[in-house]
C-alpha cells in the first residue's frame, strides 16, 4: 500500500473551496453533494477531501467514477499531483484493485456492466467513493441502479457536478430532494458555487456569445424548396432543418462564421493570450472532419480531429492541451470535463440543444488562468440556444416532474424533430441543403444583448471580433454598451438622412414584425442594463424577475406583446 498523503502538500485552496471543506469537515455526512460552476476546480477540492480523510484513516481507499475513459486519465494524473495513486486502467476482470494504489477510477459504464464486482471491492476496504460529473448516475435506469448497489457499503460518498440538472426524470442516486413550493421535487446541494460568483472572484473567464444569424434554404423529400431566416420564430421543425442548413459543411454559413472565429482567435493571440486555442464542437463524426478540412483551407493549419470511438483521443487531447497548435474538431469527448486551458474561443457547431450539454460545452472556455482573460463562443441564432446563453448565470437544480413546460420551451419537441432529421440513412433522402449566409445577429454578455444585425465582413463585425483578449468583466461590459450606443446613434442618424426630402414630410418608418422584436430586445436590455448599474442585481437575475412577473419564454424567443409588456414593466422597476 502506498504512503498515506499529506494533505498539506496539496495546492492552496480557493475561497469557496476552503468554505466547503470546512463544511464537509464539520458535518462528516456519509452523503455529500458540491455544486461547481466548470472551471472553479471541484477536482482539487475533491482530492484535498480524500487526502484528509486517508490521512485521518477515516477511509482505506478511494474510487473515483467519472463520465469518460479520457477524465480516466485525467482524474488519476491530477490526484498522483498530491500523492493519491489511482488505476485508471482498472478493469472489472481485474475483480480487486492492486496494492500499489490507493484506489481505481471508473467509468459510470463500467459500474453499470459489472456493480456487484465493485460492491465487493467497497465492502472490502473502507472507502470513499467520489462521483464525479453525478447526473451521469441518471443518463440510464442501469447506471442509477448500478452505482446506488455498487457505492451503497461506502463510508463516505462525495459526490460533484457543475449542472446538477437534468432534461428527464431519472433521479439521481444519493442525491436528496426535497418538495418546493410549486409541489415538484428539486436536489439539494450542500455546497453551491455558481458562475456568477467565479466570475466576480475572478475563477472563470468572461463569456462573450456571437450570435450569426442568416438566410437558410434546402429542399424537402417532395422537391420542395423551403427558405428561412435562422433566428426568426419558427416552428420546431423548421428551427432543426434551418439549423441544419446553417452546420452543412457544404454551404457558406459554416466558411464564414469558421473565418470569423479565425479572427477572433488572431486578435487574442496578438493581444495578450499567445497560446489561445479554438475548438469547433460538432454533430457528429463526418461533419468533425469536414470542418477540419474547412479550417485547413482557411488558416493553412491542420485541425486536431478527436472522435470518441478512436483509440488515441485522449492522447490527441492532452497532445493539444501542451501544444500551440490553433483549432481542434471535437464531437461530444471535449463536452465535459476536459481540462484544456487554454480554449478561448469556440463555435458551437451542434444541434444538440439540451442545457445539459450547452452548460457543459461552454464550460470547456471558462477556465482562467490569468486576470483578464476573455472567452468568445459562436453560436448560431437559434432562440433555445440564446436563451441558454443569457441564462449563463442561472442557478438550476435536478426537477423530478416536468419542468421543460414551466420554462416555456418543449426540448423534447425540437429533439424529436432533430432525431428526425438525423436519423440513419434517410436524411439525404428527405433533405437537402441549399444554401445559407451569415451575418452577426447579437452579442450576448452578462445576460444582456448588444449590437446590430451586419452581413460577415463588415466593418461593424470587424469591430466586435477586434475587441480585446485581456479584459475584465466589467470592462467587457462597458465596452460592448458603447459600442451599441454608437451604432445606434450612427443608424439612428443614417434613417432620419435618408427619410427627410426637402419641401416633404418625412416618410414614416415600416418595419418588419422581425425587425421590430430586435428593436424591442435592444430596448429591454437597455433597460437592464441601466437597472444593473443601479441596483448590482446580475443582467440573469433581472429577466428572470421580469418573467416571473410577466411569463413567457427568454427574451431571445419572446413575441412582440411579451417584450412590449416587459419594458412596460423593467420601467417601473
Amino acid at each position: 500500500m502506498p504512503a498515506r498523503p499529506n494533505p498539506a502538500d496539496g495546492p492552496a485552496l480557493r475561497a469557496w473551496q476552503r468554505k466547503a471543506l470546512f463544511e464537509y469537515l464539520r458535518r462528516r455526512d456519509e452523503d455529500f453533494l458540491a455544486v461547481a460552476t466548470p472551471g472553479a476546480g471541484k477536482t482539487t477540492f475533491a482530492l484535498r477531501i480524500a487526502a484528509e480523510l486517508l490521512a485521518d484513516d477515516t477511509v482505506e481507499a478511494v474510487t473515483v467514477v467519472a463520465p469518460t475513459e479520457h477524465l480516466k486519465v485525467q482524474w488519476a494524473a491530477a490526484a498522483a499531483r498530491v500523492g493519491i495513486q489511482l488505476d485508471h486502467s482498472f478493469r472489472n476482470a481485474d475483480v480487486h484493485s492492486s496494492r500499489d494504489f490507493h484506489g481505481a477510477v471508473l467509468t459510470y459504464a463500467q459500474v453499470g456492466m459489472a456493480p456487484e464486482v465493485h460492491r465487493r471491492r467497497t465492502m472490502t476496504r473502507r472507502t470513499l467513493v467520489i462521483l464525479d460529473e453525478i447526473h451521469h448516475a441518471g443518463d440510464s435506469r442501469s447506471w442509477g441502479d448500478g452505482v446506488k448497489n455498487a457505492f451503497e457499503p461506502a463510508v463516505r460518498r462525495l459526490a460533484l457536478t457543475g449542472t446538477p440538472f437534468r432534461s428527464d426524470e431519472n433521479p439521481i442516486p444519493f442525491v436528496l430532494y426535497e418538495r418546493g413550493g410549486d409541489g415538484l421535487m428539486r436536489s439539494r446541494a450542500d455546497s453551491v458555487y455558481g458562475y456568477s460568483e467565479a466570475l466576480r472572484d475572478g475563477v472563470v473567464r468572461p463569456v462573450i456569445f456571437l450570435a450569426y444569424s442568416g438566410e437558410t434554404r434546402w429542399r424537402t423529400s417532395a422537391g420542395d424548396e423551403l427558405a428561412a431566416r435562422l433566428g426568426e420564430p419558427l416552428t420546431q421543425d423548421l428551427i432543426a432543418q434551418a439549423w441544419r442548413t446553417a452546420l452543412d459543411p457544404a454551404g457558406d454559413w459554416m466558411p464564414q462564421v469558421l473565418r470569423a472565429a479565425d479572427a477572433r482567435l488572431q486578435v487574442k493571440r496578438a493581444g495578450g493570450v499567445p497560446d489561445a486555442g479554438g475548438l469547433v464542437i460538432a454533430t457528429d463524426q463526418n461533419t468533425a472532419r469536414a470542418y477540419a478540412r474547412l479550417l485547413e483551407r482557411i488558416t493553412g493549419e491542420k485541425a486536431a480531429v478527436v472522435l470518441s470511438d478512436d483509440v488515441g483521443a485522449s492522447k490527441r487531447i492532452a497532445e493539444f492541451a501542451a501544444s500551440d497548435q490553433r483549432w481542434m474538431v471535437a464531437v461530444r469527448m471535449v463536452s465535459e470535463g476536459v481540462d484544456i486551458p487554454r480554449l478561448s474561443v469556440g463555435v458551437y457547431a451542434t444541434s444538440a440543444s439540451t442545457p445539459l450539454f450547452f452548460a457543459q460545452a461552454i464550460g470547456r472556455f471558462v477556465r482562467a488562468r490569468k486576470q483578464g482573460e476573455t472567452a468568445t463562443v459562436f453560436v448560431p441564432s437559434v432562440p433555445h440556444l440564446l436563451g441558454l446563453a443569457s441564462e449563463m448565470e442561472a442557478q438550476r437544480d435536478h426537477v423530478l416532474g416536468d419542468p421543460r413546460k414551466k420554462e416555456g420551451f418543449d426540448d423534447e419537441l425540437l429533439e424529436r424533430a432533430q432525431q428526425s432529421e438525423k436519423a440513419s440513412g434517410e436524411l439525404t433522402k428527405s433533405w437537402e441543403a441549399l444554401s445559407a449566409t451569415a451575418e452577426l445577429d447579437q452579442v450576448i454578455f452578462d445576460g444582456g444583448t448588444f449590437g446590430t444585425p451586419v452581413a460577415a465582413g463588415t466593418p461593424e463585425e470587424e469591430e466586435y471580433l477586434g475587441l480585446p483578449g485581456l479584459l475584465t468583466a466589467d470592462q467587457v461590459s462597458a465596452l460592448l454598451s458603447k459600442r451599441q450606443a454608437d451604432q445606434m446613434a450612427a443608424q439612428k442618424k443614417r434613417s432620419a438622412t435618408a427619410q427627410v426630402v426637402p419641401g416633404q414630410p418625412a416618410a414614416p418608418v415600416v418595419m418588419s414584425a422581425g425587425e421590430r422584436r430586435i428593436v424591442l430586445r435592444r430596448q429591454l436590455n437597455a433597460l437592464v442594463a441601466a437597472h444593473h448599474h443601479r441596483t448590482g442585481l446580475p443582467h440573469g437575475k433581472i429577466h428572470a424577475e421580469l418573467r416571473r412577473l410577466c411569463g413567457g419564454p427568454p427574451s431571445a424567443q419572446a413575441t412582440i406583446e411579451q417584450l412590449e409588456e416587459r419594458i412596460a414593466t423593467c420601467q417601473t422597476l
